[in-house]
């Protein structure tokens, strides 16, 4: 029995159309932050190459020399940016694609530490809220359809 006014196929076409899958808004906040971080680590790689006075001066790194340095930021930073298409593709590829790409970042970012300790630490805290996004909502396909 239908109420007064309201046929119950309009009800759920309406429902339908406004669904927003649990957890949409982390899967795109993951996605967008490892795009961000890939293409500065891009930036910064390049800028360790060239030896940047952008750098601080005398700073000892974990891995040999700034150059070397340069190559692994340039390298993390171009697989991040696929990382962060393959999460907006969705599916179970890109989530574990992410997790590793952030797990990566973090990683790097507390070996730069000596370097820049507050945006280390600052990226670390990133790289973990990306994993548990990625984590939680990552791998369902309907996050990413919509």
């Amino acid at each position: 029995m239908a109420t007064a006014g309201v046929r119950p196929e309009s009800g759920t076409a309406r429902r339908d159309a406004a669904y927003s899958p649990e957890g949409s808004g982390w899967v795109l906040f993951a996605g967008i932050m490892i795009a961000m971080v890939g293409v500065l680590n891009a930036i910064y790689g390049i800028a360790a190459i060239g030896d940047s006075s952008f750098f601080v001066n005398n700073t000892k790194y974990i891995l040999s020399g700034l150059n070397t340095w340069g190559w692994v930021m340039l390298v993390l930073g171009a697989l991040q940016v696929t990382a962060a298409f393959s999460v907006w593709s969705g599916g179970n590829f890109g989530r574990w694609f992410g997790i590793a790409a952030a797990s990566v970042n973090a990683i790097a970012a507390l070996l730069a530490i000596p370097a820049y300790p507050l945006w280390s630490l600052c990226v670390f805290g990133v790289d973990i809220l990306v994993i548990y996004a990625l984590a939680a909502y990552g791998g369902d396909s309907r996050v990413s359809a919509r």
